[in-house]
């Protein structure tokens, strides 16, 4: 472990163990290092480090203070990681997905409202029109995410988010839809296979079944590791899928 890794983990063990409470001002940076027995370069090297993982916050002219270290605003530091992922990378985020998503959907399935079922409907109708790539990710952002907000738990929404970001689920859109998509239309037998996959969803909601629910959930997130682990459209399945 370099300097400046050693600065970030002696920083850290102070919030750890309680030395620095969430909200508190970080000593003077004269003082701290002393204290630490740093130099002031490797400890300001850290409080960068720091302030990038959303563990501090530098408040301009007042100082530098910790975080309320929310887990799921932690989470979101690594949502950068998950932007920049490929290949076998980006695969193995989709098999995390794979192992989370269908109990949460399972969960969901006992927990949203008649009205969040009525929006979630409205979504579907939405992305099932003639729409721009870009609206139809957004809209299946929205999809996914309002089945994991109805758990309640922000950091189960929060990590799913991070493993399947806007911009991979674009990657993977433009990648399959465009390919498949006839010159001149925006709809694609890709696309038809990624609504019927979220309309199947969306009845096991209805139905309140959280097996068929989570089941319908596995296929779905399944469907795009397929797609990632050949990179071809042939297979409606997995070109069909959206993130």
């Amino acid at each position: 472990m370099g300097v400046t890794g050693e600065a970030i983990e002696k920083i850290k063990g102070m919030i750890v163990s309680g030395v620095l409470q969430p909200g508190d001002r970080l000593p003077s940076e004269a003082g701290l290092a002393d204290r630490l027995g740093l130099s002031r370069g490797s400890l300001r090297e850290a409080v960068r480090a720091l302030t990038a993982m959303r563990i501090v916050v530098a408040r301009q002219g007042d100082g530098t203070y910790v975080c309320g270290l929310e887990p799921h605003l932690l989470l979101e530091a690594l949502a950068f990681a998950a932007d920049v992922s490929h290949g076998r990378t980006a695969r193995q985020l989709l098999q995390v997905r794979r192992l989370l998503e269908p109990q949460v959907t399972a969960l969901a399935a006992g927990r949203l409202t008649d009205d969040e079922l009525l929006a979630l409907r409205a979504t579907l109708d939405r992305s099932a029109t003639d729409i721009g790539i870009e609206e139809f990710v957004e809209l299946d952002i929205e999809f996914h995410r309002a089945i994991a907000d109805a758990v309640g738990n922000p950091v189960l929404s929060t990590l799913l988010g991070i493993l399947s970001t806007h911009t991979q689920r674009l990657r993977i859109v433009r990648g399959a839809l465009l390919r498949s998509c006839p010159a001149g239309t925006r709809t694609s037998p890709a696309r038809e296979q990624a609504h019927l996959e979220h309309e199947a969803l969306w009845r096991a909601l209805v139905d309140r079944d959280a097996l068929r629910a989570a089941g319908a959930g596995t296929v779905h997130v399944a469907a795009v590791e397929d797609w990632l682990a050949t990179g071809t459209t042939t297979d409606l399945r997995g070109p069909g899928t959206t993130a």
